[in-house]
């Protein structure tokens, strides 16, 4: 077999130009085809942050149901023991309570229907961008008990501005009844994102759950891990462990199924470009050794005649194009 190597070998750097410029051939395209992935895969990469760091979080632990109902009663079961439980997982970075509830917010001007998001103003920052998105005034403080923040969308609507006061209305749990509280607007944000901008208000967690009637539950643990794919995986068993006792553990796919889709496709399109330019470099070295091959006929004639096998005599091509193809490799990785 050693023979054969250093036979191949020597063939390949007969014509060095030709070798050469095989080699870089396979190298441009093994180098366009990582570049292209890198893009792609970066690409993804920034849209799924921007998607789930805005306010969604990479996960989500909810009630059974209430991701389709939104009923203000279908709270976590076991909501403080649970969020304990995720804060402690390894695969966790950081945990934040929310509650969630259809409202109307009305000023002396107008009203709107928005969904009230009561947050922990000491946990929330680590899983949102609210407190970066701000325009005008501040964030929530901790003691800030009359204190909301919205969109710049809803403000132009509702024709107000930073210190204005705005009365928020709200369904209780259980029973029904309907809670009013006023609150005063320390804070406008912009996320550019018009379902954020123009639809949603957040107070501190406290002062939800009391005008709610909740107590101490939430609807919500938004989750971010310290391994972003770790989100996207659905063989793990994060998922079964607590999607039990009535609650259900969900992913960005399962939250956005449409950019699950969106990157499946893409998925399928980098692999049929991938096959479009393995296809161009097998033809290039095709071309190479049959070049080569047509120049050595008197060659393989001597060799065939002096005994030489036609299976030694293939293996000696496939080595060197297996020489062609390391070159190109070492090209395309350089």
């Amino acid at each position: 077999m050693q023979i054969y190597v250093k036979l191949a070998w020597r063939n390949v750097l007969r014509n060095k130009r030709r070798s050469l410029l095989a080699g870089l051939a396979i190298g441009v395209g093994l180098a366009s085809l990582m570049w292209i992935d890198a893009l792609i895969l970066g690409l993804q990469a920034s849209m799924l942050h921007s998607a789930t760091s805005s306010f969604m979080g990479e996960a989500q632990i909810h009630a059974q149901g209430f991701r389709e109902s939104f009923e203000v009663e279908n709270t976590v079961v076991a909501g403080p023991e649970v969020a304990q439980a995720v804060r402690r997982d390894p695969l966790v970075r950081d945990v934040a309570p929310r509650t969630l509830s259809m409202s109307m917010m009305s000023s002396s001007a107008n009203m709107a229907t928005v969904t009230l998001v009561g947050v922990d103003t000491d946990l929330e920052p680590a899983l949102s961008d609210v407190d970066q998105a701000l325009i005008a005034g501040r964030y929530l403080s901790p003691d800030g008990r009359g204190e909301v923040i919205i969109g710049d969308k809803l403000a132009d609507l509702l024709e107000v501005e930073q210190g204005d006061r705005v009365v928020l209305t709200a369904a209780q749990a259980h029973t029904g009844d309907l809670s009013q509280e006023l609150f005063r607007i320390t804070g406008i944000y912009h996320f550019n994102i018009d379902g954020l901008d123009r639809g949603m208000a957040f107070v501190r967690l406290p002062v939800a759950q009391r005008l709610l009637g909740l107590g101490e539950d939430f609807h919500e643990i938004a989750i971010v891990f310290h391994d972003m794919n770790t989100a996207g995986r659905d063989d793990i068993p994060f998922w079964d462990r607590y999607s039990q006792g009535g609650n259900e553990a969900v992913g960005w796919r399962t939250l956005l199924p449409e950019m699950a889709a969106a990157f499946e496709l893409v998925g399928v399109q980098t692999l049929i470009l991938g096959l479009i330019l393995f296809a161009i470099v097998a033809l290039g070295i095709m071309n190479t050794l049959f070049m080569s091959l047509y120049e050595r006929l008197f060659e393989f004639g001597v060799l065939r005649a002096v005994g030489t096998p036609p299976l030694a005599m293939g293996r000696l091509v496939m080595l060197e194009s297996s020489a062609l193809g390391l070159i190109g490799v070492l090209c395309g990785a350089v």
